[in-house]
């Protein structure tokens, strides 16, 4: 395993530390006191990276807590590296593993990632976004009119169909199949937590064709030499690209497939380019929404004023996503040896950047913990810096907007009616439960 350099500055030792990494411990709340501390003292510090389950140790990495250092890491590609490790902190099990997620637009650097990048922006100018306002408004409306009159629910289920509906629709993929995109998502962003490693909701007899012979490929949680499959490798998942080569072969006119088949991809880029859609895709959203609403629900000052002013709506999906970003962190891998506040980075470190410790950065962001939806500016880096700034931001905010102010405008003297349960990930910042109860009204 690699050491830190011998004059990074000194850090914390023990449990501290090790919270940073454990996925554990975010199960339990994301360690927010615990950035504060190491933003002001140790900026930039070393975290081992213990074995997790069946997950191997990793060599350990570099974290990054403050806003200016992770501003500077992630439009740096130059100097940080999406590609030469991939972005996730746990590497990839093989060569061959690495090598095919390297072929995905979220690991390459320009001005490779620019080609792939190019390809998929016409589904998310402002115009298109514009073009779907009105349907996902439209869906999020069924979406709470569904439940209504039940007087309770586990929002996480209840929002979770608005992002994985929206990207069916995206993709041209059939109302009957929308169930495989939620499995699919929930064993590669929840592959720590074992209530999400081995989801199967999609049931077979209302799939298409095309969805059961995918599924038939659904492969077990080990491979042959009887270690964990990596959810990210083409090993883990080839039942969603089986999927999605069925797909291209009769993709609905306009859709993303269309446009990815038209493109000329090869082979491993096409599947990794629909692994970003299908996976990527949703993730956010279906953490950020039942996230937010928590947040109201915490605030309830913030949310009289949210129903009150509603041309205060888009400060207040901002703040929501600095104050819940759905995703806590992302790695690099540094290309040369440099510095970065005080610490001596080598050559092929793993460099990972936390933003939810950036986005209650004391230096850009006054009073930090408070959640103000009137915050102006917000310079929040929940959606990236950089080249890699998320292609589907505008998309996001629009589902954010919709689901957010219709489930507090429509559901009166909503409430907890349970302890929220969070998913155990040291990556998304999720909920698997949120049970609520509101007021029927006849």
């Amino acid at each position: 395993m690699s050491e830190p350099a011998p004059d990074a500055p000194a850090a914390p030792a023990g449990e501290a530390l090790r919270e940073v990494f454990a996925p554990a411990s975010y199960a339990r709340a994301v360690p927010y006191a615990l950035f504060r501390e190491l933003r002001e003292h140790h900026p930039v510090c070393w975290i081992e990276e213990p074995a997790v389950g069946p997950w191997p140790a990793g060599p350990g990495y570099w974290a990054v807590f403050r806003h200016a250092d992770v501003s500077r890491v992630l439009r740096s590609p130059e100097l940080f590296s999406s590609h030469l490790g991939g972005t996730q902190i746990r590497d990839p099990a093989t060569p061959g593993d690495l090598a095919f997620v390297r072929t995905m637009m979220l690991n390459q650097d320009p001005p490779a990632q620019l080609r792939l990048r190019r390809i998929v922006a016409a589904a998310f100018t402002p115009r298109a976004v514009r073009e779907l306002e009105d349907v996902i408004e439209a869906r999020a409306h069924a979406l709470i009119d569904a439940v209504a009159a039940r007087g309770e629910a586990d929002y996480v289920d209840v929002a979770a169909d608005l992002p994985v509906w929206t990207l069916a629709h995206l993709m041209g993929v059939p109302e009957e199949d929308r169930l495989l995109l939620y499995d699919w998502s929930n064993r590669v962003i929840g592959y720590q937590d074992p209530d999400h490693a081995h989801s199967a909701t999609a049931d077979p007899a209302t799939l298409t064709p095309m969805g059961r012979a995918a599924l038939a490929l659904r492969p077990g949680a080990h491979g042959p030499d009887d270690r964990p499959l990596d959810p990210r490798s083409r090993a883990g998942l080839p039942d969603m690209f089986a999927y999605a080569h069925a797909l291209a072969e009769r993709p609905r006119p306009g859709s993303v497939m269309a446009r990815m088949r038209e493109a000329g991809l090869e082979h491993d880029e096409f599947e990794t380019m629909f692994f970003l859609f299908a996976v990527a895709g949703n993730e956010t959203l279906r953490n950020g929404i039942p996230g937010g609403l928590l947040t109201f629900l915490q605030h309830p000052g913030q949310r009289a004023l949210f129903l009150a002013r509603p041309e205060l709506t888009a400060s207040a999906v901002e703040e929501v996503l600095r104050h819940w970003p759905p995703v806590m962190d992302f790695r690099r891998t540094a290309t040369r040896d440099t510095r970065l506040s005080g610490a001596r980075i080598r050559r092929g470190d793993k460099v990972v950047v936390y933003h939810a410790s950036a986005n209650r950065d004391e230096r850009v962001f006054t009073d930090p913990d408070r959640f103000d939806i009137t915050r102006s500016p917000n310079p929040h880096v929940s959606f990236g810096h950089g080249p890699h700034m998320c292609l589907g931001a505008h998309l996001a905010r629009v589902q954010l907007r919709a689901m957010l102010r219709t489930t507090l405008e429509r559901l009166v003297d909503l409430e907890l009616a349970g302890e929220p349960v969070r998913l155990t990930s040291n990556l998304q910042n999720g909920l698997k439960r949120l049970p609520v109860r509101w007021r029927t009204v006849r």
